[in-house]
């Protein structure tokens, strides 16, 4: 591998945004430093995510790293020593659901380590695929830092996971996150943008207001009583019956046609 020189990474975009049909793609373009979560990194981050929630023309948001080494692995430890940071603020890194929202699906396409930081962000995408020498950590516990981000962790993962996870800062690979469902599929590292691509265009496929509330509708257990959830998720597909998709969708079936979405 060519090793960028200082000045094309400067030039560079720390956070690269663009544009495959339906597909957006958000890649962390620091490989020279294991795409680790520097300022210019968080700052790019939020930017793409604004950008993919108000873009129209993007269904879908895949979200990576440059390199094959890392996806990220956590925060910049000598930026964050020079600044004698303490206690992040709530919007030191983007968190969907938390302080951030966005109704469309992101996909986290896991091409290295994801460690600290790094695990955050594929803990809160809604899907993710991995390629095969990709491992998972949150390594907090080896630097003295904290992980208050991890508390959604028992949502996805056994109590005793997460709880071994957290107190030995310990990896994981690809193929055991797989198991135990942290992770949805796991590709050779050749084919792991294609394989996240293909995943994304099948979900752009599909009814745009159904997606959203699909989306929706996964997360309302962790915040709500059953009894309540099933009402919420009554009103959150009301307007989804009521749209010109719920008609276009059968329409199109009965007419042997692959059916034209207008998200309304």
């Amino acid at each position: 591998m060519t090793v960028p020189s200082s000045d094309s990474v400067a030039e560079r975009p720390a956070v690269g945004y663009a544009l495959d049909g339906p597909v957006a793609w958000l890649t962390i373009d620091r490989p020279e430093r294991r795409n680790a979560l520097s300022a210019e990194v968080r700052a790019g981050l939020w930017a793409g995510l604004r950008r993919f929630r108000d873009d129209d023309g993007a269904a879908v948001l895949v979200l990576t790293g440059a390199g094959d080494k890392a996806f990220s692995a956590g925060g910049d430890l000598k930026e964050m020593a020079a600044e004698t940071l303490r206690v992040p603020p709530p919007d030191w890194l983007p968190q969907l659901g938390r302080n951030i929202e966005i109704d469309k699906p992101v996909i986290a396409a896991v091409n290295g380590v994801a460690y600290a930081g790094g695990f955050l962000l594929a803990q809160y995408a809604d899907l993710v695929v991995a390629a095969e020498h990709a491992r998972f950590a949150i390594t907090e516990v080896k630097v003295g830092r904290g992980t208050p981000w991890a508390a959604p962790l028992p949502y996805l993962l056994p109590p005793r996971v997460a709880m071994h996870l957290l107190l030995t800062g310990e990896p994981i690979s690809a193929r055991r996150a797989c198991e135990l469902g942290l992770v949805n599929e796991v590709v050779p590292a050749d084919q792991l943008h294609a394989a996240a691509g293909d995943l994304a265009r099948r979900i752009a496929a599909n009814a745009p207001l159904s997606v959203r509330a699909a989306k929706k509708t996964v997360g309302l257990l962790a915040r709500y009583p059953l009894e309540q959830a099933l009402e919420v998720a009554e009103r959150l597909w009301a307007p989804v019956y009521h749209s010109d998709d719920a008609q276009e969708g059968p329409r199109a079936f009965r007419e042997g046609r692959p059916p034209v979405w207008k998200g309304h």
